[in-house]
Parts: structure tokens; sequence; C-alpha cells
């Protein structure tokens, strides 16, 4: 039995993809049921999620600066850990003669410093620079791997593009929870993090855009939080509901009853929005940028990445009935694509052949 470890300090830090990336391949990991790999989840299981000050800065030094530099690797010799998987940036220093796996889901720090903290750029980019030292990258889309080999220089043939899967793609119908506030009967959504990159000032011109031709669209109502510090796309238009971060059951009630997911990002190392949203059959309005038409496929309503654009597009989902419930078969279908399975079975090839080679 050979033993991997998985970095799962990500758990317990954020909130965002990477953790949704980890709890899917752990998930996926127990349906793949290798019986040739142990995982061996590896952390310094101790939350830190809030942005006080200098608790959370305290706890950050110590994860990074003391534990993962002296703690995990003795903790990885003790368990005899042939491999390991680092799903978010590298963290773990590694003794001599354990292979090293990377997850690279973006290159957002590179393409955009500006969206990141002072000590999120630094770090970040002492993380990239560990990305050559790896035995071998998985990145989450061909559009990642086209930036790694491009802004990173990092050879094609250390490179397995291994897409992410879905958590409402599985075996039982994922369970429903009608959130304890009012739904409107119509409504669009939008579902993620509310940092600058996510385009939520876009949607603001549309819908002044609208009030300008006296067009009335369905509220928009708005899932994810917004860190500290993070700029504000300022007053929002009467009909837009902040919802907060909302439990995955609430969410999928969401997703089945919503006009369409509008999802103006500017740059996605994959849009797990666009899956989870195609799954439950709600349809998707983006624009071709980053990995999107990756993801989406044929699957998504396209716009270019202006008011006028995604004003057109929203309006005319809301008139053609027809065409909105071809958008929900296509999405099904392209979803389908995607299960953390999979994409599970996928990483332990990779874990293999790592192994085998080195």
């Amino acid at each position: 039995m050979i033993r991997i470890a998985l970095d799962t300090n990500a758990l317990y830090v954020t909130q965002a993809g990477t953790a949704r990336y980890i709890r899917g391949l752990l998930k996926g990991f127990q349906q793949s049921a290798a019986s040739d790999i142990e995982i061996f989840p590896l952390a310094w299981e101790v939350e830190n999620f809030d942005y006080r000050q200098p608790r959370r800065a305290l706890k950050t030094l110590y994860r990074e600066l003391f534990w993962a530099k002296f703690n995990a690797p003795r903790r990885l010799e003790k368990n005899q850990v042939a491999l390991l998987h680092s799903p978010a940036m590298p963290l773990i220093h590694p003794r001599c003669g354990v292979k090293e796996v990377v997850t690279l889901h973006d290159l957002a720090l590179l393409r955009y410093p500006e969206r990141f903290r002072p000590w999120h750029r630094h770090s970040g980019r002492r993380s990239l620079q560990k990305l050559h030292r790896a035995n071998h990258i998985i990145c989450i889309s061909q559009f990642t791997a086209n930036e790694a080999m491009a802004l990173l220089d990092l050879p094609a043939a250390k490179i397995t593009v291994i897409h992410n899967g879905c958590d409402f793609q599985s075996g039982e119908p994922p369970r429903e929870a009608e959130p304890a506030f009012e739904i409107p009967s119509g409504f669009f959504l939008f579902a993620g993090s509310m940092e600058p990159g996510k385009n939520l000032s876009l949607l603001k011109e549309v819908y002044a855009l609208a009030d300008a031709r006296n067009l009335v669209l369905p509220p928009l109502l708005i899932v994810g939080t917004r860190w500290v510090g993070v700029g504000h796309e300022g007053a929002p238009p009467s009909n837009w509901h902040y919802l907060g971060r909302q439990p995955d059951e609430a969410l999928v009630y969401l997703y089945r009853r919503a006009l369409a997911l509008v999802f103006p990002s500017k740059y996605e190392g994959f849009g797990l929005p666009l899956v989870e949203a195609m799954a439950l059959g709600c349809p998707v309005i983006c624009s071709r940028v980053a990995s999107l038409p990756e993801v989406g496929g044929g699957a998504a309503m396209y716009a270019d990445m202006n008011a006028p654009a995604y004003l057109e597009a929203m309006t005319r989902l809301c008139r053609d009935g027809h065409g909105r419930d071809e958008l929900i078969v296509k999405g099904r279908l392209q979803a389908a694509k995607f299960s953390w399975k999979k994409c599970a079975g996928q990483v332990l090839e990779v874990y293999r052949s790592v192994l085998s080679r080195w």
C-alpha cells in the first residue's frame, strides 16, 4: 500500500473554490476506492477564516513559516509518505525522497496582482517559484495549462490537465432547502466571491442601462461574501439582494429556480459555478474569456463583456422560453462530463505515473 499525503490546509483557511476542490477530491477518492493507494490528509487543523488582526496574521505566519517547514515534514517521514500532493499552492517543505504533485488552479496572481493583498502577492510568488521543483503539475483546465507554459515556462511534459468535478453530480439527487428569506417568483442569480474580478460592477451597469431604456429586469440574488478590504461596486440597484454565504442545500434551491446564473467574471481557472448551475438545470450567461468556453462548451449563452451585450442576453432569455429550455438540456449534458469520481481517478493515475518514473 502506497501512502499519499494530501495537503488539506485550505479547508481551514478558505471557503472558496480551493476548499471545494479538496472536498471534491476526498469524495472522489472514496468513490474510486483504490486498493494500492492510501490517502493521508495532512494539515494544521486550526481554522483561520476571520480577518481580525493580528490574530489572522499570527496564525498564517505559524502555519506557513513554522508548521509547514518543520512539523509537516516530520509527519511525512513518520507516516512513510511516498508522495505529497499540494492541491493549492506549495506550502509544505518535503524532505528528500518524497515526490511532489501540485495542482495549479490559475495564474490570476500574475495576471491581476492588484486583486490580492500584499502578503498574498509575496507568498504567492514564492509558491509559484516552487512549481519548478515539483515532479508534476495538475492544471484544472487547458486554459490554466497554457498560462503555466506561457507565464512560468513550465514544460508541457510536466503538466496534466484534469478538470474539476461537480458537488451536485452524484448518484443521489442533491438535497435542497428553502432559504430563510423570501424568494422572488423570477430572478437572476450570481454566485461567487465578490472581489472585483468577478465583475459585479458590470451587472450594476446592466441594471442602470435597463432603467435608462425603461426596461424592467428581474431581481438579482447574490450569493457570496466580500473579503475585508475588497472594493465595493457602489450602491446597488434597488432590486439586488445580497444573501451572503449560503449552505449547499440553499444554493441548490436557488439554482433550480433561477432564470439563469449571470457570471460576468473576467478570469477563471475553471469556473465551478457554471458546472453547478448546468447540473441543476440553470442556464448560464457568461463571456468567452479564460476557461469559461472550455467549461461551458456549447451549453452556455455567451455575451461580450459590456453592459449592452449582457442586457440583450438577459432580456432574450426572459422572452424566449423555448431557447431557455434548450440551454437547460444542453447544460445537463455538458455538466455530466464533470464528476469528482472521474477527477479523482485521473489524479490517482498521475500519482502512479510519478511514482513509477522517479
